[in-house]
């Protein structure tokens, strides 16, 4: 069943603010620790917010082929392939926070202005099959909330192995 014109202003107002929430526990981050992993083949909280950046300029694409081509094909990608191949403990990630505020403004914005016969629209995932512009957003909404939980479970085991 299709969103509500408030169910889908509340989701908005959820991926607007999501930037905020990763900067706020990347903060919480001693520096120290921003490298440190968890565990064998688990992000540090660097990893976390360098993947961040390149999912969410994966986004941005997805929701504008989505909405504007015909009959669209959304592609996947292997997101611990590219952890490894781009080395994200050696990219910058002042850059990728910038990275991630640019392409969430820019979306915000055009989401706000998206028409029904928009939101309505579908296509084709190469991973998961079925894809619409609401799915997008129930996913992006959520999506920096949850990386912002995995680097706080990151402070606290980090922290564990420190007592």
């Amino acid at each position: 069943m299709p969103y509500s014109p408030e169910e889908r202003r509340t989701r908005i107002a959820r991926y607007a603010h999501g930037p905020a929430l990763l900067r706020s526990a990347w903060e919480r981050i001693p520096p120290e620790a921003r490298q440190w992993r968890p565990g064998p083949g688990k992000w540090s909280a660097h990893e976390v917010v360098c993947h961040c950046a390149d999912s969410e300029t994966n986004a941005y694409v997805r929701i504008r082929f989505l909405v504007a081509e015909r009959e669209p094909l959304i592609l996947g990608y292997e997101e611990a392939e590219w952890a490894r191949q781009f080395d994200y403990h050696s990219l910058p990630v002042d850059s990728a926070f910038a990275t991630v505020d640019a392409v969430r403004l820019h979306t915000v914005r055009l989401l706000e202005r998206l028409s029904a016969e928009a939101w309505a629209r579908e296509g084709r995932h190469t991973q998961s099959g079925h894809y619409t512009a609401e799915g997008w957003l129930d996913i992006y909404a959520e999506h920096l909330e949850k990386h912002s939980g995995q680097i706080d479970r990151n402070l606290a085991a980090w922290r564990a192995t420190r007592a």
